[in-house]
């Protein structure tokens, strides 16, 4: 039977806050092998010495990338955050849309105008006013939930 390991409380805070590299043993780095200061597990600290060695220390972007673990269109996609937040661009992201895209505000407005008129309205007949007038196709739910965050944003 396999013993398992003790967590490492500092990979257990580095998950907590969504930066743990998931791959750390990819990161050959030098300052990476030996230090008790330079983490692999630390995605930030990681990313951070990587577009370093190319910046300050003039190293090709595909030595380094290969040396951090990374591809080099990841090593471009992090530089370009970097230039752009700062700091702040170095922590991950969560992939994905960030919000709905068929029901704008403009959308929502018209919808909440059709049932303010007519509140005996059905929310079927709601979803067939987007998809016809409108021309977006919804889902009933999607409707729903929608109109009950714009009530309690109001609240």
């Amino acid at each position: 039977m396999a013993r398992r390991k003790k967590p490492d409380a500092k990979a257990e805070r580095l998950r907590e806050h969504g930066v743990l590299n998931r791959r750390p043993a990819d990161v050959t780095d030098e300052l990476f092998r030996d230090s008790d200061f330079f983490d692999a597990q630390d995605l930030v600290q990681v990313r951070y010495e990587m577009l370093r060695r190319t910046r300050s220390e003039g190293r090709p972007v595909s030595e380094a990338a290969a040396r951090f673990g990374v591809s080099r269109p990841t090593y471009y996609k992090v530089s370009a955050d970097f230039e752009r937040e700062g700091l702040p661009g170095l922590l991950p992201r969560k992939r994905g849309p960030k919000a709905g895209y068929k029901l704008t505000d403009d959308v929502l407005d018209e919808l909440q105008r059709a049932l303010d008129e007519d509140p005996s309205l059905h929310v079927s007949a709601v979803v067939d006013l987007a998809r016809e007038q409108l021309g977006v196709p919804v889902h009933r739910r999607t409707v729903e939930r929608a109109l009950e965050r714009r009530k309690k944003k109001r609240r």
